[in-house]
């Protein structure tokens, strides 16, 4: 079993939620928190995508299209969870 692709997914999660963290300022969850929901995007991203058959799931052979299939499935991944807990959190502190 390769790493790699999942690493990639890691990695560009959490570059697509520090991303999207400073385009969407009013979800912006800080370096950290933007990071580590990326993180947790880009590897559920990148899982899901990799079993519905869009993207490269972790296992399979590296090449090109694997690794571009991990770069783009782990930065949306990352972006969509974050805006996602950007919104969470947006909606319970007006709620105080």
């Amino acid at each position: 079993m390769q790493f790699l692709p999942l690493i990639i997914q890691l990695v560009t999660g959490a570059v697509g939620g520090n991303l999207t963290g400073s385009l969407f300022k009013k979800l912006d969850l800080g370096l950290i928190g933007n990071s580590i929901a990326g993180i947790l995007g880009g590897g559920l991203g990148g899982q899901l995508l990799g079993m519905l058959g869009i993207a490269a799931a972790p296992g399979g052979s590296l090449d090109i299209g694997t690794v571009l299939g991990s770069i783009a499935s782990g930065g949306v991944g990352g972006g969509v969870l974050m805006v996602i807990v950007g919104l969470i959190k947006s909606v319970l502190l007006k709620g105080k």
